[in-house]
């Protein structure tokens, strides 16, 4: 190559000086620049040591530019900068191409293809050691740092690592504000240039937030380029290390990673050998590509376990929606300032609007064992609930005192004579150190009364106070009970805990997260019509969510008269959501009363699975709409979901994703002519089809609404 260059350049008569330092130019490019592509070549990862030894990636997808040449490195707390000053000490490049079963997901085997570049840089001045790796995809990058063992890198402190992402526009964004203790915000449809003015009004008030910026986002953050691109950032594998988000220069769409800090400030305490989480970029011309991504999965290391046959996918009812909107509470007193070591709850007098209690507790238990639901979960049934929140206790719960109406040992025999499991709950208050003196007791209670799941909660501030929801050593409590549970194969749902990042594989008893504003917000004001045309696209990449829908009852006032709230959703929606919120676990959230009013409709959460062999994003846009095909794991059974945005549409798709050789009966639950989200949301009609992989379907969703479908191969029993 160089020859020839050289060659053509002597036929043109160049002077002989500047042939040669054209000729020492591309020698340096050429050294200094590395390439890789993904298996089917469309995107293409280019790192190059910039003047001064600054290390920089660049990403294009079929010559369409994705992220523009971006800095990587951080800055240490007292050391030298890991940002510059860099030689290429040597390159390596891999292939991997394997294919895997997920313990429960989307699909029953998943492949991970990719091409490797590793590129270990060494910095002559201080002798020191960066390892920077990169995967691509089909559908993405990943890239992490990795810090090898070394005598002068041993221990650490990040002041804040400096990945960037230099966009190629003013893109249009699905965005959160950046926080370093909530995700609960509802999200903000925008342009970049957009955020800044509109930041005050997205930092809705929370019970523990920490906003850091007027330009901060949090990841995984969706965007979609004028030309037809969609982009999520986000990043897999977040063990031991800080939270990223991501720092918007608005004037160059320069983003930047932005570390939660902890107490002190600092960004992260690192000791060698280590490596950071992966930081992620999915990219395609299509949305549903971006739905289908395995990439945060595939980053993450295989599971340890041996054996995983204790973690199953479950389907729930709970005593939980009854205290969200007001209609019964947790406490099984109205007394203010409890000592837990000094209170005797036989002698004080209940307050007569405790949910945890026996008698009720049976219902639901009778409920669940009547419709073939797997758990009960039960909030509200231990000691301390009485001044639980915002006191900043230390000592608040200790996991193992039921309140006197709730006995422990006759209701988890009566479940288990119907064959229902009751889900634990541990509310620690964002109580840490306590949790942690107690989760040995907690967990063998639980293996002692068969308890199998818990839902953990951190809602409030942090205590030891100072610490945030996703700073490193709170990211590295919420790892150590997941571990804990494993040891007493215990299934984890975690609520206010930090976003997921595909940790699922390889700890498949992280069956749940929440991190992000769940359905209990429509008890708080209600979360806006295309909430859940956003989320598959922003929170799911990471991992399930435990969205708590089935919401049938869609006024709250049904409840508690006091509260005039509502669900921004119709009721065939509600069903729809089974479907395109994926989750192994999934709860129907409304009352039994309410469900027995609407059996035909409840047929369709009865039916549906929660986990499966097949998935199909049938059509897709951010906001807007999504529609989902899912198989059931082990059958001949199809599910589709779709849900819509305030405005409503008509929704076409075809069934070619069925076998061509079998005939099916569909059942659709749709909206009604008349049905809307705020007006008639419990309007909805139910009809039967015989159908084919060759059938196509026109179906009108309702502003806010959708439509469930279940599809079961003609003759096979339900």
């Amino acid at each position: 190559m160089h020859h020839s260059f050289f060659q053509a350049s002597t036929s043109g008569r160049k002077a002989p000086w500047l042939l040669l330092l054209l000729c020492v130019g591309l020698l340096w490019q050429t050294a200094a620049a590395q390439e890789i592509k993904s298996p089917n070549a469309n995107l293409t990862l280019t790192f190059a040591l910039q003047a001064d030894g600054v290390p920089t990636y660049r990403l294009t997808y079929k010559g369409r530019e994705v992220i523009k040449p971006s800095k990587l490195g951080l800055e240490l707390k007292n050391a030298p900068a890991l940002t510059s000053g860099f030689a290429v000490a040597g390159t390596k490049q891999a292939t991997f191409n394997e294919t895997w079963q997920p313990v429960w997901g989307e699909v029953k085997t998943i492949r991970n293809h990719y091409n490797e570049l590793a590129v270990t840089l060494t910095q002559a001045a201080t002798q020191r050691t960066l390892l920077v790796r990169f995967r691509v995809f089909d559908d993405g990058l990943g890239l992490r740092y990795e810090f090898p063992r070394q005598p002068k890198l041993d221990y650490f402190t990040i002041k804040e690592e400096r990945t960037q992402f230099a966009l190629a526009g003013d893109h249009k964004a699905f965005w959160l504000p950046g926080d370093y203790d909530t995700q609960e915000y509802s999200t903000v449809t925008s342009n970049l240039s957009e955020i800044r003015g509109k930041m005050k009004a997205a930092t809705t008030p929370n019970a523990s937030q920490t906003p850091f910026s007027a330009t901060g986002v949090q990841t995984p953050l969706m965007l979609k380029s004028k030309d037809g691109l969609y982009i999520n950032i986000h990043e897999a594998a977040l063990i031991d290390y800080s939270a990223m988000h991501l720092e918007l220069d608005d004037q160059s769409f320069v983003l930047t990673s932005h570390l939660t800090p902890d107490a002190v400030g600092d960004k992260g305490l690192i000791q060698t050998p280590a490596n950071s989480p992966w930081r992620t970029v999915i990219v395609s011309d299509k949305a549903g590509d971006i739905l289908e991504s395995k990439l945060v999965l595939n980053l993450n290391e295989p599971t340890k376990f041996k054996d995983v046959s204790w973690i199953k996918p479950v389907k729930y009812v709970g005593v939980w929606w009854e205290m969200i909107t007001g209609k019964s509470t947790w406490s099984y007193t109205n007394q203010e300032n409890i000592k837990l070591d000094s209170i005797d709850y036989s002698k004080v007098k209940p307050n007569g609007t405790h949910g945890a209690n026996n008698a009720h507790v049976k219902e639901y238990i009778d409920f669940a064992a009547k419709h073939g639901f797997d758990a009960v979960l039960v909030e509200g049934w231990n000691t301390g609930w009485e001044d639980w929140f915002g006191k900043h206790k230390d000592y608040v719960f200790d996991f193992v005192t039921p309140y006197p109406d709730f006995d422990v040992v006759e209701l988890n025999r009566y479940a288990a004579s119907k064959n229902v499991r009751i889900i634990m709950h541990h509310e620690t208050s964002g109580s840490v150190r306590n949790y942690e003196r107690h989760l040995d007791s907690a967990f063998q209670f639980m293996n002692k009364y068969g308890y199998n799941a818990v839902k953990t909660g951190y809602v409030g501030d942090i205590v030891p106070l100072g610490h945030h929801h996703y700073d490193q050593w709170v990211n590295n409590h919420y790892q150590y009970v997941l571990e804990k549970a494993a040891e007493h194969k215990i299934m984890v749902n975690g609520h206010e805990a930090v976003r997921p990042t595909g940790l699922a594989r390889t700890f498949p008893n992280l069956i749940g997260n929440e991190a992000a504003r769940g359905t209990e917000y429509e008890a708080f004001g209600g979360n806006n019509a295309d909430h859940t045309t956003i989320l598959p696209f922003t929170r799911l990449i990471g991992g399930p969510m435990d969205y708590t829908p089935g919401i049938f009852q869609t006024k709250v006032s049904a409840y508690n008269p006091q509260n005039t709230s509502f669900v921004h959703s119709t009721l065939a929606r509600q069903l729809a959501l089974y479907v395109t919120m994926y989750s192994p676990l999934q709860m129907a959230a409304d009352l039994p009363e309410t469900y027995n009013q609407h059996l035909d409709a409840f047929q369709f959460i009865k039916d549906v699975a929660v986990d499966w062999d097949d998935t199909k994003v049938l059509e897709a846009e951010p906001g807007d709409y999504i529609t989902y095909a899912r198989k059931a794991k082990g059958k001949t059974s199809w599910f589709v979901g779709s849900t819509c945005d305030e405005q409503g549409r008509t929704s076409k798709i075809n069934l070619s994703f069925l076998d061509p050789s079998k005939k099916y009966v569909a059942t659709v639950y749709a909206d009604a002519k008349n049905a809307h989200y705020e007006k008639n949301p419990q309007a909805y009609a139910i009809r039967k089809m015989n159908v084919t992989s060759k059938s196509k379907l026109s179906q009108y969703c309702a502003p806010g609404g959708g439509y469930a479908i279940s599809i079961m191969e003609a003759g096979a029993a339900r």
